[in-house]
């Protein structure tokens, strides 16, 4: 059993920072006018954005092809519209799963004036490029990661939560202080990016606080003890090789 691994450390300071008025966005990985070459994606991860988006506010329609894009509400809601003829309100709790494939546009609103939005959009790459586009939308009970890891997204479209055309597993757990947990690497190969979305906690033996992130490949498993606090994370597993 490997135990160790690789680890990248990604101190939530060390993380890019825009600040536009109405979106207020931090990039783990370069993103926009955010550009650091040894920050360009773990695996087949390439964004991870932990935006903030003011009341009323949004992006206009605007395009995206070949990537598997994951959208997480943990507050408020966001009004989706697509050239494929979705359109509709996701919800904190909800989770979005676009594949752009070959081409498709979009524009994402908070639509409250009063209150604003929060949402983590991770993009990966796919498994295979010029794929026909695909849109799904999941509404998940919270309750189910109490103290134990819910799974939001995988690969195969008969598992639990939505699915995606990628090799990656998402999951989310919410627990309680104290609580240690092992957590299976889902396929030889994948690494697993982990970070804590509110508490602290310590992964694979890397003390992290409240949005820091860690990146861990080489392992079969991680080891995770929470803080005193509690701790809600997320695990994105996903494959290092790309095609």
């Amino acid at each position: 059993m490997k135990t160790t691994g690789n680890i990248e450390f990604h101190p939530a300071t060390s993380r890019g920072h825009a600040d536009h008025g109405w979106l207020d966005a931090w990039h783990s990985f370069s993103f926009a006018n955010w550009h650091d070459p040894e920050r360009m994606h773990f695996g087949a991860l390439r964004v991870l954005n932990d935006d903030t988006i003011a009341g009323g506010m949004g992006f206009g329609t605007h395009p995206h092809d070949n990537m598997e894009i994951i959208s997480i509400v943990t507050e408020g809601a966001l009004m989706h519209k697509d050239s494929m003829g979705n359109e509709g309100v996701i919800k904190a709790g909800d989770i979005q799963v676009m594949s752009a494939g070959t081409g498709v546009r979009h524009s994402e609103f908070n639509p409250d004036k009063e209150h604003r939005t929060k949402l983590f959009q991770v993009w990966l790459f796919p498994r295979e490029r010029g794929e026909v586009p695909r849109y799904d939308q999941i509404t998940l009970d919270p309750k189910d990661r109490l103290n134990t890891f819910q799974q939001i997204v995988s690969p195969d479209p008969d598992d639990a939560g939505t699915w995606i055309r990628q090799d990656a597993w998402f999951l989310l757990g919410k627990f309680d202080a104290g609580r240690t947990e092992r957590y299976a690497i889902k396929r030889a190969g994948n690494g697993v990016y982990a970070i804590v979305v509110s508490g602290s906690a310590v992964v694979q033996g890397q003390e992290l606080s409240k949005r820091d992130a860690v990146g861990i490949s080489g392992v079969d498993a991680l080891d995770i003890s929470v803080g005193k606090d509690g701790a809600e994370l997320l695990l994105m597993d996903v494959p290092m090789q790309l095609n």
